[in-house]
């Protein structure tokens, strides 16, 4: 599986490839333009993300609006949303206008800070994919 983690906090980011090494090939990017970048690449390649761990307050273009426009892109190639990427929202912000904004924009879950394992790896399970 191939896994984009985009988080500007490095000790974050590199915590968080180390939970996931385990599902499959992590890339890490520490800002919203080059999370947009990577997946795009990818989709165009025709080796798209499985799982995005997508950090909302990034620098250059914050999570909400990468995660709109990963759909955007999914649906002009043709993607239907069921089989477009998983994208987890991670966050500090825990407040309900945060989460139902991550939602309406097509986030497939969403993450409090800081991230635990056990909460981290059930999330995964839920979305289909086994840890």
């Amino acid at each position: 599986m191939r896994i984009l983690i985009a988080e500007d906090d490095s000790t974050s980011a590199r915590y968080m490839s180390g939970l996931l090494a385990r599902f499959g090939e992590c890339t890490v990017v520490e800002d919203g333009e080059l999370a947009l970048a990577a997946y795009s690449s990818a989709l165009a390649e025709g080796n798209p993300y499985q799982l995005i761990c997508l950090d909302i307050m990034m620098p250059r273009r914050n999570g909400q609006e990468v995660l709109e426009d990963i759909r955007t892109l999914e649906e002009a190639a043709g993607v239907k949303p069921a089989q477009g990427v998983k994208i987890i929202m991670t966050t500090a912000l825990g407040d309900v206008r945060s989460v139902m904004s991550a939602y309406k924009g097509g986030a497939t879950a969403y993450l409090t800070k800081p991230i635990l394992t056990e909460r981290l790896y059930e999330t995964i399970c839920s979305l289909g994919i086994e840890v």
